[in-house]
């Protein structure tokens, strides 16, 4: 069983991983991006708090999660282990702004009245912060106010106790009340990026469901049947709140 620090990390290719999956849109990512964006929009009808904090956990080599925060955020944290990927995403949060490959997810978010009085570009380079770090390493101390993981807790080890580990950090890194949302590879057995090959632990609706029931209110579990390689049966998007259980130790 191959655990989170067997998998070769330092050998990820951010731009492989974007040509594969990013490059050209797919019709399941723009989906994603409809029910995120119409989710946290509604999350926010009635407002904004002052001082939003968002995070992106194990944000690797995608940036529609992040851009799903920005009209919302006042700093945005992305947290990447994988050394290639943080200098990836580095270069994206510079001042010479994130590459035209995220432009049609962004116009997909801008559908939304509350997405379309932001200008992207500058806002991210301005509110943006990339740290590296593991999700599994997260104190749980309860800090952001809105929160996405994108492929991470079954995308990195066959493990069970890790990915329910990795489930439980994330949501104890959020605050009563935060908006969030997570998705999953269904039934995943692996997955290569160029020549390096990366585990996975497989899950369904019910194992996803399972994981998240005692920290979240109002889950909604999206069960997307879009198959984008071998080795998977679909896509898994969780979206709800934190709510105000506290993680058994």
């Amino acid at each position: 069983m191959d655990r989170n620090a067997d998998a070769p990390w330092s050998k990820f290719d951010p731009e492989a991983y974007v040509d594969l999956n990013y490059r050209t849109p797919l019709e399941v990512d723009l989906l994603i991006v409809r029910l995120m964006r119409d989710y946290f929009s509604g999350c926010f009808a009635n407002g904004v708090p002052d001082s939003v904090r968002g995070v992106d956990v194990g944000a690797g080599a995608n940036l529609y999660p992040a851009l799903s925060m920005l009209p919302w955020c006042e700093k945005v944290l992305l947290l990447e282990y994988a050394r290639p990927n943080v200098e990836y995403l580095e270069k994206q949060a510079s001042p010479a702004g994130y590459d035209v490959v995220w432009d049609p997810f962004w116009d997909v978010f801008g559908a939304d009245p509350a997405y379309r009085r932001v200008e992207p570009r500058s806002r991210f380079g301005e509110i943006v912060r990339v740290e590296r770090g593991s999700l599994l390493d997260l104190d749980g101390q309860r800090r952001w106010d809105i929160g996405t993981m994108f492929f991470v807790a079954d995308s990195m080890s066959e493990c069970p106790e890790e990915f329910q580990r990795g489930m439980t950090c994330f949501m104890d890194a959020l605050t009563e009340g935060a908006p969030f949302a997570a998705a999953f590879m269904k039934e995943s057995v692996g997955y290569r990026i160029g020549d390096q090959r990366y585990p996975a632990y497989r899950v369904n609706e019910h194992r996803v469901r399972e994981s998240l029931t005692g920290f979240a209110d109002g889950l909604e579990i999206h069960d997307l049947h879009h198959v984008v390689r071998p080795g998977h049966e679909g896509i898994i998007l969780a979206l709800g709140r934190r709510n105000s259980a506290v993680a058994a130790t």
